[in-house]
């Protein structure tokens, strides 16, 4: 309890009535134990002297009161607020107490003296430098890192050493060839001036010797210029230069490489402690322009300042950072932004090309995506131009077992790296693009996915006529590759066929479509892709054109419910090429790089270049590449997956052998002589006569190839260039009688295998070269397809 006392007053001023004092009644914690006396950190030595006004300090701290002490304590507190105290009179004169007055004991903090307090300063300590180290790496990538300071200092040292002098180099050089040019075109006049001119020869010759005058001063003033540079550049490159390499060589020889770390530690800290401070705008002296083009890193300013600047918003309006730009794995820009209210996303995707612009990069470099909701957008800039790297090994060299073709197919990566794939169940498609875009690469993702599952029934038709779709014959169960529209047309008829009975057993079974369930218990409904190459050549024919149109429709409006699913790939994208009713049917759209807008909106459909993609920005760099619009509401950038010819001809061999395990590999049609073999075995003796002539051809070619072998040539040249095309009509005989046990004269041979008289000229045979009769192996063939009616 405290008591504070009133104001004194002097003797002669009436005493005024005293007011009741107020008391603080304080409730103390339980106190430490009692110190000993003489303890430095309680205990306090007064000078001599009165004493103030207030109770003697006890000899221990007192404890709080229990419940019937603090009665007792309010109750005494009650009767003094009652009473009246009356002020002491209070000395006039107070001795100075000497603060400094004090014995030669160190002042030891109250910490030091237990382990207790040692603990609780290291743990300070430690979570105050574990602080510090955390600041100094966020602190990294700013302004303020220190690798950016060194940077700036380097910047500013280097500037400091090349100075002005330059400048007034350049000045002079400029001065000395202005100079130099006139003395010569002086010269030359004062030359060409005749001397019967006596006056105007003399002032020319004057002029002349001015001019060369003039000239001479400002070459020795150009070469006393570049002198005075050197002699200063170099003498502040000692000073900027020498103490740091001196602090390395000399630490370096001094103490090895500790020495050497220590100097240039020592000239990093240098470096940064010169670019501390950030350039500002003033002090800068780049251009005012820069972009990423030019290596600048991407900002919030830099945004607002290309957006403006590709009319996407207004001179006063800016953008909201959503997530700010940063690099990602590939060294890319990439940011979400939401552009001002009232700016729909789609007006930024239409000025990719202004916004390319404004970046300092290509078009094709700048990606811009709808992200969630119409103002917001995910904007990617890529470093370099995208999809000019070697393509990656394609996921499918990597199967342990068969396809899924009812899953999700693999196309390839993004701009971003991330791989897309998509489903093609009751689905059908369109690959378009100009020749070398990378059409058969990128259709390869597709035919390789349904070779590889034993399920999917292939047909194919390859209007090029080339040998893009040779390699996958074997597996088809229909195949036209000979460019034909008529065996096309009947193809298109079968397929017509095929899917009304697939609609009728789908009838008996009651179901409404294809699904895997179904097709693994019917192989009847088994999934079958139709893929139709350069679609050109069969839609623009004159005569099967629009029939191969029109039913080309009607299989991809109805087949796709019937597990048909159609893919068409042409070359020249044209509203000639693909009818627009039969193209907006095709509900997966790939287009590759194509010369005009126009060309991509065929593929894509019209008003996607206007809105901003258009297949037109792909760069001729990149092969393979195109705009894929297969799910989600708008196309993106996507690189087919690459596969060789030789890990093409790998994967179709592992195809093949799951087909034939699964038992779904088609049939081949026998060969001619199997045919005949077939006829000879019902008894027909002419049939086994042609083939053991047939298979005379091919021992004769094998026995000529052996002896080249034997003779020094490589096996594989051999097969290429031995071929037997003819033989004497004795060797065939020869051979037929000794397989067959069947008497063949040479007329009957004669009267099967009908010749020319061209075709009965002798010819050299044997090591002696007689000349013999004989017959050519195609007219052997010719002579078995006509008689049996067989193809060859």
């Amino acid at each position: 309890m405290t008591e504070h006392q009133a104001e004194p007053h002097t003797p002669s001023t009436p005493t005024p009535p005293a007011e009741p004092t107020i008391a603080t009644v304080t409730f103390l914690r339980p106190a430490a134990p009692t110190p000993a006396p003489g303890d430095d950190d309680v205990w306090l030595d007064l000078p001599d002297g009165p004493a103030p006004a207030a109770p003697p300090m006890p000899s221990a701290r007192p404890a709080v009161p229990g419940p019937d002490e603090r009665t007792i304590v309010l109750d005494t507190a009650r009767v003094i607020l009652e009473k009246t105290t009356t002020p002491a009179t209070v000395g006039t004169v107070v001795e100075k107490v000497d603060l400094d007055d004090f014995d030669d004991r160190p002042l030891i903090p109250a910490w030091m003296r237990s382990a207790e307090g040692w603990a609780a300063w290291s743990g300070v300590f430690a979570r105050a430098r574990r602080r510090d180290f955390r600041r100094w790496i966020r602190r990294q990538p700013t302004q303020q890192g220190h690798v950016r300071q060194f940077g700036r200092g380097a910047r500013r040292t280097h500037e400091w050493v090349v100075g002005f002098e330059g400048v007034r180099v350049q000045s002079a050089a400029h001065t000395a060839h202005v100079l130099t040019r006139e003395a010569r075109l002086a010269a030359r006049h004062a030359r060409f001036t005749p001397r019967i001119l006596g006056s105007k020869k003399g002032l020319a010759m004057v002029a002349a010797e001015k001019a060369t005058k003039a000239a001479e001063e400002a070459v020795l003033l150009h070469k006393k210029a570049k002198k005075d540079r050197n002699r200063a550049r170099n003498l502040r490159a000692g000073v900027a230069y020498g103490p740091p390499l001196t602090a390395i060589g000399t630490g370096y020889v001094m103490a090895g490489g500790l020495g050497l770390a220590a100097g240039i530690l020592s000239t990093f800290a240098g470096g940064a402690f010169v670019g501390r401070t950030p350039y500002d705008e003033d002090a800068d002296w780049t251009s005012d322009w820069r972009s990423l083009g030019d290596g600048d890193r991407m900002s919030a300013p830099m945004l607002d300042q290309c957006f403006r600047a590709a009319k996407v918003i207004g001179s006063d309006e800016s953008l909201r950072i959503v997530q700010m730009p940063m690099l990602d794995t590939r060294g890319a820009w990439t940011s979400v932004l939401d552009l001002p209210p009232g700016v729909p996303a789609k007006r930024a995707i239409r000025a990719t090309d202004e916004l390319a612009a404004a970046f300092g990069v290509e078009e094709a470099q700048v990606s811009v995506m709808k992200r969630g909701r119409s103002g917001r957008i995910e904007l990617y800039v890529s470093r370099d131009l995208p999809f000019t790297d070697k393509a990656a090994p394609g996921p499918l060299l990597v199967l342990d077992s068969a396809a899924d073709f009812w899953g999700r197919i693999s196309i390839g990566p993004d701009v971003r790296g991330i791989h897309q794939s998509i489903s093609v169940v009751e689905r059908s498609g369109l690959v378009g693009g100009e020749p070398g875009a990378g059409k058969s690469a990128s259709g390869n993702t597709i035919l390789l996915a349904a070779a590889l599952d034993p399920r999917v029934i292939l047909h194919l038709a390859d209007g090029k006529g080339g040998g893009d779709l040779e390699p996958f014959e074997h597996l088809c169960e229909a195949y036209e590759g000979d460019a034909d529209p008529a065996a096309f047309d009947t193809m298109l008829d079968d397929e017509l066929a095929d899917m009304k009975a697939r609609y009728t057993l789908l009838k008996k079974l009651g179901k409404r479509k294809v699904t895997e369930e179904l097709a693994n218990q019917h192989p009847e409904l088994r999934q079958k892709l139709l893929w139709v190459d350069e679609l050109m050549l069969y839609t623009t024919d004159d005569e099967y054109g629009k029939k191969i149109t029109k039913k080309l429709r009607n299989l991809v409006s109805r087949g796709r419910a019937a597990g048909i699913i159609t893919f068409c790939a042409t070359q020249k994208p044209g509203s000639d090429v693909v009818d627009t009713s039969l193209r907006d049917l095709l509900s997966i759209r790939w287009a590759l790089r194509c010369t005009t807008p126009e060309a991509s909106d065929t593929i894509l459909g019209k008003g996607a270049a206007a809105s901003g993609y258009s297949a037109r920005t792909i760069q001729s760099e990149m092969r393979g590449a195109g705009l894929l619009w297969a799910e989600g509401a708008n196309p993106q950038m996507v690189r087919a997956d690459y596969y060789t010819d030789e890990q093409v001809n790998a994967l179709i061999e592992r195809a093949t052998e799951w087909r034939r395990a699964a038992g779904t590999l088609p049939k081949a049609p026998l060969r001619l002589v199997d045919r005949l073999n077939t006829l000879a075995e019902e008894g027909d003796e002419d049939a086994a006569i042609l083939a053991k002539a047939l298979i005379c051809f091919f021992v004769e070619e094998m026995a000529a190839q052996q002896r080249a072998v034997n003779g020094g040539m490589d096996r594989e040249k051999a097969e290429e260039e031995i071929s037997v095309e003819w033989l004497p009509g004795q060797v065939i005989l020869d051979y037929v009688k000794s397989q067959t046990g069947i008497t063949v004269t040479a007329e009957k041979l004669a009267s099967l295998v009908v010749r020319t008289d061209e075709e009965k000229a002798k010819r050299p045979w044997g090591p002696k070269g007689s000349r013999v009769t004989g017959y050519p192996l195609a007219r052997v063939e010719a002579a078995a397809t006509g008689r049996f009616g067989l193809t060859a």
